[in-house]
């Protein structure tokens, strides 16, 4: 038999979206706005130290929001939440004990705030190293973003490192988005990850550039899964959890999730604890 099978998205599709975005600044809640038109969702990732204070009158573009406003806003909202350290320091250059006081000092502000498990993270400023991993590892943190920028659709391959395709900055970026639309993903899924800053969109007054990522990416339910970082890493985890017979005949499925592959030129699903034989 052809023991060809490749994972696919919910409903059968080759294709993810996600978004990460770092420091709860005020931009923030424009961004998930426009997200949500267009039937997307985000990452947002927050320091839970340095909230603003209350009434805060600010001088830049770089607005970080209260402690309340954060909560008010994000609550009741289907965007994830995730860590990005407590105040923000260069994990690299910090010793293992400051590395997990900044993860679980953030993990438990941000899990008492929104009353959900927190199991993402971002790096302050990118940076991380083999001593940070472990640390974050220790903590729970199960998948975390670094600034690198592949402009590749990958999947990631080491979830506590994870690079992104691009910044919404870079000068290719609607070039990359029609290349994901058009590619045919036959095998391997593919994922378009896009990072950055909101408070940058007011920065370079170029609000325009996500609107019309946006744009363009939308209405396309049919092909691309829009889903948080978190969403695509439970799926991914849960698909490897399939349990194949020795000749790839049988599949079962422990889990308590739908899990859908390519096989024979044809879209399967298999329930949970459901076994499925494959002519």
């Amino acid at each position: 038999m052809n023991r060809t099978i490749a994972m696919r998205f919910p409903n059968g599709r080759a294709k993810t979206l996600t978004f990460s975005y770092d420091d709860g600044v005020e931009q923030d809640m424009r961004l998930a706005e426009l997200l949500e038109a267009h039937g997307m969702k985000g990452t947002f990732n927050l320091n839970g130290g340095l909230y603003a204070p209350e009434g805060y009158v600010h001088r830049s573009n770089h607005r970080r929001m209260s402690k309340q406003q954060v909560t008010d806003f994000f609550s009741t909202r289907e965007h994830e939440i995730a860590t990005h350290a407590f105040t923000h320091p260069p994990l690299d250059t910090l010793p293992v004990s400051a590395v997990c006081y900044e993860i679980m000092r953030d993990r438990e502000t941000l899990e008492e705030q929104f009353g959900r498990v927190i199991r993402g993270h971002a790096y302050p400023y990118g940076t991380t190293a083999d001593h940070v991993v472990d640390a974050l590892r220790a903590c729970g943190i199960l998948y975390a973003r670094t600034t690198v920028s592949t402009e590749r659709f990958s999947l990631p391959e080491d979830w506590l490192r994870l690079p992104a395709t691009c910044h919404h900055n870079n000068p290719r970026l609607m070039e990359l988005a029609k290349g994901f639309v058009e590619r045919d993903f036959r095998f391997n899924p593919g994922m378009f990850y896009l990072w950055g800053h909101s408070y940058e969109f007011d920065n370079d007054n170029n609000w325009h550039v996500i609107e019309e990522f946006l744009d363009y990416m939308a209405g396309r339910e049919d092909q691309i899964w829009y889903a948080t970082n978190g969403e695509i890493f439970e799926y991914m985890e849960d698909y490897r959890r399939l349990i194949f017979s020795a000749d790839c005949s049988m599949i079962y499925n422990p889990t308590a999730r739908t899990l859908w592959f390519l096989h024979q030129k044809e879209i399967h699903s298999i329930a949970p604890r459901e076994t499925i034989h494959l002519s």
